[in-house]
């Protein structure tokens, strides 16, 4: 295959029907913007020089370009005058001779083998123009091929300009072309605005090439639904599934089992290993990798997260988070960025954790909230632990020792440590360090006043309860021991 010369791609539309303040080729689709999936494409095709005509959104579409395709150079089309103006915007400082691939921005769905086969074609049969076409269930919008009685292309007719009979035809123009560069200079220098739009339109180019005795043809695609345009939201949401699909179908071919495909969303980077078991309900995106033997979900969402090996996570959400080997995370948890559980940890239901680390084989069974905290191995917090680590000013942190048991309904107000071996009493609340190997309690002593209901509710039923269990009008003192913990 011959290199590419030049890529453009068509991406100034102002996408009214999107109804949105973003650009519609920024909105995101399996975890990147629609333009994005183009670029990526079109990058594969290893052209000389890459194109983007911007328009609408100009600001946030360039800076955009800047992150995802820096080597990009756009081109502003301060006038939305049509496709062939776009593409005359586009050639105009350019000199070389070759190949030219021209392409809309809102088909994030067209895929690089596509492209490369239809680069293949185009060059193997000496084409001055290549028309991507496509047999769609539902034409309609889109521009029509117009054959001759050879079969061969004749022109392309838009939707608005076709008669009823030409709007009775499938095949229609995918709005993917392949120029000879001279040939495509010399006839769009020609096109002229007679149509309903008042426009430039490239797909013109086809018929004004074949008069200058150049060669035109249509390539059909394998496959229509690579080549689906977005142009509001319904189109957006039915390309998502496209993808979804297509993601889903991928990773089980690899080995990953997804019970329910269909309430399955993966974004196009995450990486699964095979023998990951995935339940439905489960959306992973962003830069999360899960390792051979997890188990994900269901109803769990991971964002940026690393699951290690055998690692279970249910019913849950997290995001920057590293999960170790065969830990348990949920159901109900809540992993925040910072996150880091070491091996054969366990964070129970209704936990959330924020910027710490829990060291191997340590537990947060329930109910609790850790915050910027580190927790060494085989430590047991206990139920409705809470790790108090903001003075409303600044944020500190809390280190928890190795094989430290933390007893319930605890609150322990950082900056604080609780050395290795050491218990806390439940109820307590821990404002000062404790040394390794102590017992820290840290609560009022409790006093029970017998007869107090007796007195002060008389007459109620607890009161009628406690004379039946034998209560009488005295008053007295009684402090429980026991860490109370809870695992």
């Amino acid at each position: 295959m011959d290199r590419l010369e030049v890529a453009i791609i068509l991406a100034a539309g102002e996408g009214t029907r999107m109804k949105s303040a973003t650009s519609k080729v920024l909105h995101p689709i399996a975890g990147k913007p629609i333009l994005e999936h183009v670029l990526r494409s079109v990058s594969k095709l290893d052209a000389n020089q890459l194109r983007v005509v911007v328009g609408a959104h100009r600001e946030s579409v360039e800076s955009a370009l800047m992150e995802i395709a820096p080597a990009a150079i756009p081109v502003f089309q301060a006038e939305r005058n049509g496709t062939g103006h776009a593409v005359q915007l586009a050639l105009a400082d350019i000199s070389t001779e070759g190949t030219v691939l021209i392409l809309a921005g809102d088909t994030p769905l067209i895929s690089s083998d596509t492209l490369k086969e239809f680069l293949s074609v185009h060059i193997e049969d000496e084409n001055d123009a290549s028309v991507l076409s496509a047999m769609l269930p539902d034409p309609f919008g889109y521009g029509r091929i117009i054959r001759d009685d050879f079969g061969n292309i004749d022109r392309i007719v838009e939707e608005r300009d076709a008669t009823e009979e030409e709007r009775s035809l499938d095949e229609v123009n995918t709005g993917v072309y392949l120029f000879n560069l001279s040939a495509l200079r010399k006839s769009i220098a020609q096109l002229s605005t007679n149509n309903s739009q008042g426009e430039l339109y490239l797909t013109d180019v086809i018929a004004l090439i074949k008069s200058n005795a150049g060669k035109a043809a249509v390539i059909l695609s394998n496959d229509y639904t690579e080549t689906l345009g977005i142009n509001d939201r319904s189109q957006l949401a039915e390309a998502g599934a496209i993808l979804r699909d297509r993601i889903n179908d991928s990773h089980m071919k690899n080995g990953v089992t997804i019970i329910d495909p269909f309430t399955t969303w993966i974004d196009v980077d995450v990486v699964i290993q095979s023998d990951v078991v995935i339940y439905p309900g489960t959306a992973l995106s962003g830069k999360t990798v899960i390792k051979s033997g997890a188990v994900i979900g269901p109803r769990t969402t991971l964002v940026d997260t690393e699951v290690e090996s055998g690692a279970r996570v249910i019913e849950s959400q997290v995001t920057g988070s590293k999960i170790g080997a065969d830990a348990t995370v949920g159901p109900f948890s809540f992993l925040r960025a910072g996150t880091v559980l070491g091996p054969s940890t366990k964070v129970g239901a209704y936990v959330e954790v924020k910027n710490s680390s829990v060291g191997e084989g340590s537990k947060v069974p329930h109910l609790s909230y850790v915050g910027d905290a580190t927790i060494g191995k085989g430590s047991n917090i206990g139920a409705a632990t809470i790790f108090a680590n903001y003075d409303g000013i600044n944020k500190y942190q809390t280190v928890v020792g190795d094989d430290v048991r933390i007893g319930s309904d605890n609150v322990l107000v950082a900056p604080v440590t609780v050395g290795d071996g050491a218990y806390t009493a439940a109820g307590s609340v821990i404002t000062e360090n404790v040394e390794p190997g102590s017992m820290a309690v840290a609560r009022a002593k409790q006093r029970n006043i017998l007869g107090w209901v007796l007195r002060k509710r008389s007459g109620s039923k607890s009161a009628q309860s406690a004379e039946r269990a034998g209560a009488r009008h005295e008053e007295t003192s009684v402090t429980p021991p026991g860490n109370g913990a809870s695992e």
